[in-house]
């Protein structure tokens, strides 16, 4: 399976609390730099990256990002408008027109961006929501954001670009309105009834563990249904979004995950195993690349299992037949 990077990684680390970052001597370098750094640290061990539009990736950069790439590629454009003030109270649903006009020509830039370079687009609408009861009219401004969807879904197809939409429970606003699987299926759905066949799910992995989702279920359903699009992969506590180093906790459910993906066939049409990471205070290029030989390391074991075997234990729902079966792969 292909590999792909959001080059936030290797970011300033800002805070809340924080909002230098911790790694402070970072801030203001560009783009471009920070390429160059992954790419001469990670090498082969990341194929393409993954950019937000237009903060990190636009038209005036993307020449210079070209050439630090190295002959890498840029395998997703996502979606920057968490990352502006002006749509600090929503952009698809902003109850402001001129506003929610402003969020909708972006994203259709951030799709001819796309399409101009192969990518695919990322749309993590965190910014879509609200922070107290009795702040937002729900009706209008879900129907707002389902709108604003299906606009760069069309833009998107026009355009041979597909989106993957991806969830998160909170922040930046509190209450995110997609923030389930079943909320993405909803929009998803909504999309199919107007003909709109070109989006699909960004699965990241801290986000369903925040809700208590359980990946390789999700996973499963969403390849039955053919809507399994992308992968954000990390790990962390499982109350906050912190994006730490695949397989540092939750090692069971991505190994799971790594059983139903393999089941499912994702990479075989070039999906990637996309590493969503936040390394606070860690060295960037530690952090991803143990990220990346870890999972190789959770995947090899996952290849190991005896899936006939597994298939009839679970069948039976046969829980300690199957970790006999887990465990007997991790060698024991």
């Amino acid at each position: 399976m292909k590999t792909s990077l959001g080059i936030w990684a290797f970011g300033n680390m800002a805070t809340r609390f924080n909002a230098g970052g911790y790694k402070p001597e970072l801030s203001g370098v560009s783009t471009a730099q920070k390429v160059r750094t992954a790419v001469a640290g990670l090498g082969d061990l990341i194929d393409d990256y993954e950019f937000h539009y237009p903060q990190e990736l636009a038209p005036a950069n993307l020449d210079d990002v070209r050439e630090a790439l190295g002959g890498h590629g840029v395998y997703a454009v996502a979606s920057g408008l968490h990352l502006d003030a002006r749509f600090g109270k929503g952009a698809f649903c902003s109850p402001d027109d001129a506003t929610r006009a402003e969020a909708l020509r972006l994203t259709r830039e951030a799709i001819d961006l796309a399409a101009e370079v192969g990518a695919h687009v990322i749309i993590w609408p965190g910014i879509e929501g609200y922070n107290y009861p009795f702040q937002t009219p729900y009706t209008e401004s879900w129907a707002r954001l389902i709108d604003g969807i299906g606009q760069a879904a069309q833009h998107a197809r026009d355009r041979d670009v597909t989106i993957f939409l991806e969830h998160k429970n909170s922040e930046p606003a509190m209450k995110i309105l997609m923030r389930n699987i079943g909320m993405t299926l909803h929009v998803i759905h909504k999309l199919q009834l107007q003909g709109l066949d070109n989006v699909s799910v960004n699965m990241d992995w801290q986000h369903l563990i925040m809700n208590g989702e359980n990946l390789a279920e999700y996973a499963a359903l969403l390849a039955a249904e053919g809507l399994l699009g992308h992968q954000h992969a990390n790990s962390g506590w499982g109350t906050f979004d912190d994006d730490n180093m695949v397989g540092a906790t939750a090692f069971m459910e991505t190994l799971e995950l790594a059983i139903e993906l393999r089941r499912a066939g994702y990479g075989d049409n070039g999906e990637r195993l996309g590493f969503d990471l936040y390394p606070y205070t860690e060295d960037a290029v530690g952090a991803v690349k143990r990220s990346v030989l870890q999972w190789r390391f959770i995947d090899g074991v996952a290849a190991k299992v005896d899936g006939p075997a597994l298939r009839e234990a679970q069948q039976r729902k046969d829980a300690v037949a199957a970790y006999e079966l887990v465990y007997a792969a991790l060698g024991a």
